[in-house]
């Protein structure tokens, strides 16, 4: 649809505000909510009275029981979190219709955000987060606290189905209760050798899927707008020991866990005298060299530098750090020539970066490429790219040949009214394009952007005005090389060494969601150029309870380092 053309709007139906669900709370799902918040105030506002009046809830099940609270109110959520530790399942009654902009302006608007974690993670700091620059509670932002409008419900979306207008969740309320379900343990009743208990909740779920009835804790929530925004998750190949031994680099607690994990090398190497062992800890294997290879390599590479110091028995130089890349260059996005300059930077660091090489299997803790060489290794970090999230394939929507839904340039979904998408989950047609064809590319610059004017058309559809559609040119890339370090093509314009460490820095504070976070990591980074950096490791956080279960008589674990 082009500027100006009229959208097409539901028939009207009268009785309940117009509810607006955004799977995924990531950029796209946050900030499509967020200006969804700041476009609807008014709309909101009556949603809530309106709520209030009715004595309805804004999530309730069908032809159930409504709880009182309005929309966002505190004892809305509290009554909500029953309905969901209950397992019942709200969603539209049948035949409902959906709601058309004389609806929306006398009944409002409400929005239900869904997520798999009750924050946003800012990924750009991540590898800075795994180095220690920054606290890993700034890396994250609140959801509640940002979208004080919105219905937030922590759970996993698992299917949509769009002909019902319904999305199944899957929350962690159904976690809880597949594991207090009791097997039979009567062998009359289950006959067969005992299985372990591990699998009770696998057969919990089996049973009540086979039995056309929901887990305790899933829900279906009805919708009469979509926004689909669940973002990507790692794009793994069949190698050999990678699901044993890799390590991915996607989430907060993946990039402090790596921290963590690389701190307790250098203790390894540090407390033994065996060769093979010592020289295992001390080789850190990245494949990968996109952004979050080359600047966790980076940034992990500098702060092992540094906490050498603390070790009177390592030096600096018997740390062995590779970079394996498939293609012929690496940072693609920030162009040819700053790509060589970055490779010139690592290996004058001593960073064996090996081009045009794959990593073929990494059983027994050995890393083996394409190139013939082997490396014992106990650290390997898979940042090979990403795909699309797999709920896409349950939506019935159509979708490209990578797996991303198909939109136009007004965000909509082609083919299905009433749904939308943004970032990486949408094959978005790039307009500022020389030749056609040509779409956005899945990066962090276009989902914000995106998202924006997702929720500018979806509030003009909701109103019965017209749309816009999505033009963006590149603006361009910066990228971090360690402290002080980086490189950057912005406007043209090609920036390496401080320079473009410093614009990387300005340029990621200044997208960083609230003035909360923003001021949070400036006195960070401010404090962090007058004390010396942080190198202790807290790998005990991965596994709080093992202390415990030592005293009580269970046993050391046997986790594997």
């Amino acid at each position: 649809m082009t500027d100006g053309q009229e959208p097409t709007t539901p028939q009207p139906a009268a009785g309940r505000p117009t509810r607006i669900v955004v799977v995924g709370g990531g950029y796209v799902g946050m900030y499509t909510a967020l200006r969804l918040q700041k476009k609807l105030r008014a709309e909101l506002k009556r949603a809530h009275a309106h709520l209030a009046r009715t004595d309805d809830e804004n999530i309730t099940p069908s032809g159930g029981p409504s709880s009182g609270y309005p929309s966002g109110t505190e004892g809305s959520r509290r009554e909500g979190s029953r309905e969901e530790a209950a397992g019942r399942l709200p969603g539209r009654p049948e035949g409902d219709p959906l709601r058309g902009p004389s609806d929306t302006a006398r009944y409002g608007v409400e929005i239900v955000v869904v997520s798999p974690e009750p924050y946003m993670t800012y990924q750009p700091f991540l590898p800075e987060a795994g180095a220690g620059s920054i606290s890993p509670r700034h890396v994250v932002v609140p959801l509640r606290r940002v979208l004080p409008h919105c219905r937030i419900v922590v759970g996993e979306a698992k299917r949509v189905d769009h002909a019902r207008r319904v999305v199944a969740v899957r929350t962690i309320a159904a976690d809880e209760g597949s594991r207090t379900t009791r097997r039979p343990t009567d062998p009359a009743r289950a006959p067969g050798p005992e299985k372990p208990d591990a699998e009770a909740p696998a057969r919990a779920t089996d049973a009540s899927e086979a039995a056309g009835s929901p887990a305790p804790g899933d829900l279906e929530i009805g919708y009469d707008e979509l926004v689909l925004a669940p973002g990507s998750v790692s794009r793994t190949l069949p190698v050999p020991g990678l699901a044993d031994h890799g390590i991915g680099f996607k989430t907060v607690e993946e990039a402090i866990g790596l921290r963590n994990h690389v701190l307790e090398q250098l203790d390894i190497a540090s407390s033994t005298r065996n060769p093979e062992i010592r020289d295992a800890a001390l080789t850190f294997v990245f494949v990968g060299g996109g952004y979050a290879g080359v600047e966790a390599l980076a940034e992990l590479e500098d702060m092992a530098r540094y906490a050498c110091r603390y070790y009177h028995n390592l030096r600096p130089e018997e740390q062995k750090w590779i970079l394996v890349e498939a293609t012929d260059r690496i940072l693609p996005e920030v162009g040819e020539e700053m790509g060589r300059y970055a490779v010139r930077e690592l290996r004058g660091r001593k960073i064996d970066v090996r081009l045009q090489t794959r990593l073929e299997s990494c059983e027994d803790r050995v890393a083996v490429l394409s190139d013939g060489s082997r490396h014992p290794c106990r650290t390997l970090v898979w940042t090979a790219g990403v795909k699309p999230s797999p709920l896409l394939a349950a939506t019935g929507l159509p979708l490209d040949e990578r797996g991303r839904l198909r939109c136009d340039a007004t965000l909509r979904v082609e083919g299905a009214a009433h749904a939308w998408a943004a970032g990486d989950a949408a094959a978005v047609p790039d307009l500022t394009a020389d030749e056609p064809g040509v779409e956005c590319a899945p990066n962090a610059q276009h989902a914000v952007r995106q998202a924006r004017l997702l929720g500018d058309n979806l509030a003009a559809a909701l109103r019965g005005r017209p749309l816009h559609e999505y033009r963006h040119s590149y603006a361009g890339s910066v990228a971090s090389l360690g402290l002080h370090k980086g490189v950057a093509r912005v406007y043209g314009r090609k920036l390496k060494g401080y320079p473009a460490w410093l614009m990387h820095r300005v340029y990621h504070l200044s997208r960083v969601p609230t003035v909360n976070r923003k001021t949070r990591v400036l006195a960070e980074w401010t404090l962090a150029g007058f004390f010396k950096r942080e190198i202790v490791s807290l790998g005990s956080l991965e596994h709080p309870r093992a202390e415990f279960e030592m005293a009580a008589g269970g046993g050391p674990r046997s986790e594997e380092r």
